[in-house]
């Protein structure tokens, strides 16, 4: 038998595929226009960066719109995956394809030049993502210069990095002249330890944002509740509801990653959690819908309908 690489990827997918959701359906009403704030896609037609830590299953924008229509969500924002280094030709494909309710977050150093920068807006790029762990495209020391750069443009920085690291940065990411917003609820497993606190205090100074996404990730518990991760994120929710967004992080790379992978969730489960974390309707509409918005950029008065 022939083995090729369409084959050997195939069975990858295939081996990461996650089990049948307990949830047969997401158990709330998705609101129109309720947004999938952390996502990655990855296309064949770009190449990987050769120094990439996670080289994860092609996961296209055709295969991401399939879980949109599982889960009801009907805007997204596209983050640039650590595979693709600082080469954001998959990024600004995706926004071309996927039109008015998508927009993206970028990795650039501060190399990248203003009229990159003006290419990356104009497609749809609110953010920069700075991340530690898988490559550092991004220094520690570029930080501040490139919050500068893009402040004119009104985006934000995007962190996602170890506990040790987002806690000893926590007075550069207070001081940034930009808003900043922390992936995966700070990779807190609580709502005590020194990463939760981190955050809070971003989010008490009206700077701060954060994703209560990833609950699956960094040891916050079992599914379906993921107890640990889930006492962060109503830890947040209840701090500062209008400064909080959920994110799916599909298609799961760490969950495919060849060294010490994570169980691979389920995406209607983690949605589900969004019932738990914010019980109240209007709440969760705000978390999904209007948070978004403002963050992002996307228009209140064109809300896609639920898909």
């Amino acid at each position: 038998m022939r083995v090729d690489r369409r084959t050997v990827v195939a069975g990858l997918a295939l081996a990461a595929a996650p089990a049948l959701a307990k949830d047969a359906k997401v158990t709330f009403r998705v609101p129109d226009g309720a947004c999938d704030s952390h996502h990655h896609i990855y296309d064949p037609r770009f190449p990987f960066n050769p120094k990439a830590v996670l080289t994860p299953p092609y996961a296209t924008v055709s295969d991401y719109r399939a879980l949109q229509k599982k889960l009801g969500t009907s805007r997204n924002v596209m983050v640039q995956p650590s595979t693709y280094g600082t080469d954001n030709r998959c990024l600004l494909d995706v926004l071309a394809q996927m039109g008015e309710n998508a927009r993206a977050v970028c990795v650039v150093n501060s190399k990248v030049t203003d009229a990159e920068l003006k290419i990356l807006h104009n497609a749809g790029t609110r953010g920069v993502r700075v991340q530690f762990g898988l490559g550092n495209p991004v220094g520690a020391d570029e930080v501040m210069p490139l919050a500068r750069r893009i402040a004119p443009l009104g985006w934000h920085i995007q962190c996602n990095m170890p506990p040790d690291q987002l806690v000893q940065m926590e007075s550069v990411l207070l001081g940034l002249p930009v808003p900043v917003i922390i992936d995966h609820l700070g990779r807190a497993v609580d709502n005590k330890g020194p990463q939760y606190l981190t955050v809070r205090k971003l989010l008490d100074s009206g700077h701060g944002w954060v994703k209560v996404s990833g609950a699956y990730l960094y040891g916050g518990g079992t599914p379906p509740d993921y107890a640990g991760a889930s006492a962060a994120a109503m830890g947040y929710i209840k701090a500062a509801p209008e400064r909080c967004v959920w994110g799916s992080d599909w298609p799961h790379p760490d969950a495919t990653k060849k060294l010490n992978p994570v169980a691979m969730p389920d995406d209607v489960t983690l949605l589900n959690l969004m019932a738990k974390w914010a019980p109240d309707a209007r709440l969760r509409h705000r978390i999904l819908v209007e948070n978004p918005e403002h963050f992002y950029g996307f228009d209140p008065a064109k809300r896609p309908k639920a898909l």
